[in-house]
C-alpha cells in the first residue's frame, strides 16, 4: 500500500504596523533578490500565532510588538523554480496577519539574519513597490487594514497543550 504524506502548509505570522499614516517593513535578502515584506516569519513549535508575531517583529525590526487585533488569516502559494543545483519549492502559505503597535528599535539589537533594513512607506510608496514584495499578502494585509478589517484578539485560542502536550489517558 502506498501512503502518500498529509499535505501541511506552512504557518506564518506578520505584523502590519501604521504609524502617522506610513506602514512598517522590512527589506530582506531572499533567493529573488532583495524583496519587502510585512515583519513576518514563520510559527515555531510550542508558541501560540500572537507569540510568534510578537517574536518575529522585534527580530526582524528590533522593536517591540504589541497586536491589537487579529487582521485576519490569508493563504497563498508561492512556486520557485529549481536553480543554481537546488530543488523547485511549491509551497502554501497559512498566514495569521496581526495589526498592533511598535515602540522604539531596542539600542544595539541587530537585525534578524537576512533582514537589511527596516521603512515606513505611505500607502501609494508600498502599491508602487508591489514588484519588489515578497509576496502578494504584503499589500493585500495593508489594503485589508486600510479598510479597516479588524477581528478580537481572542479569535484565535491556543491551548495550553502547546507547551505542555496533552495526551488520553
Amino acid at each position: 500500500m502506498n501512503i502518500t504524506p498529509r499535505w501541511k502548509p506552512s504557518v506564518t505570522v506578520a505584523a502590519i504596523v501604521e504609524r502617522a499614516g506610513r506602514y512598517l517593513l522590512v527589506e530582506e535578502h531572499t533567493p529573488e533578490g532583495l524583496r519587502l515584506n510585512n515583519p513576518a516569519g514563520h510559527l515555531d513549535p510550542g508558541e501560540s500565532p500572537e507569540q510568534a508575531v510578537v517574536r518575529e517583529c522585534l527580530e526582524e525590526t528590533a522593536c517591540a510588538f504589541v497586536p491589537q487585533a487579529l487582521l485576519g488569516l490569508y493563504l497563498s502559494r508561492f512556486q520557485r523554480p529549481a536553480h543554481d543545483g537546488q530543488p523547485a519549492e511549491d509551497v502554501t502559505y497559512l498566514r495569521f496577519a496581526y495589526c498592533g503597535a511598535v515602540g522604539e528599535p531596542e539600542p544595539g539589537r541587530a537585525l534578524d539574519t537576512g533582514i537589511v533594513r527596516t521603512l515606513w512607506l505611505t500607502p501609494d510608496e508600498v502599491r508602487a513597490s508591489a514588484g519588489r514584495h515578497r509576496s502578494p499578502l504584503v499589500l493585500k494585509c495593508i489594503e485589508d487594514h486600510l479598510a479597516g478589517v479588524r477581528h478580537a484578539l481572542d479569535t484565535v485560542w491556543a491551548d495550553a497543550s502547546l507547551q505542555q502536550p496533552w495526551q488520553p489517558t
